[in-house]
């Protein structure tokens, strides 16, 4: 904890993460990753 006091912009990046990390999740993109996933494993086994 005391890095994030010594260091403004780590703690600041953290809190834009953090942010952009609910943002998604909210919006629904889990779900689309999930799927792409799925996809890209299928096609690299030669199934889709």
């Amino acid at each position: 904890m005391e890095f994030l006091k010594r260091n403004k912009a780590a703690a600041a990046a953290l809190a834009a993460a953090a942010v952009l990390i609910i943002a998604g999740t909210m919006n629904g993109e889990p779900g689309v990753v999930f799927v792409k996933a799925i996809r890209i494993c299928l096609e690299c086994i030669g199934i889709g």
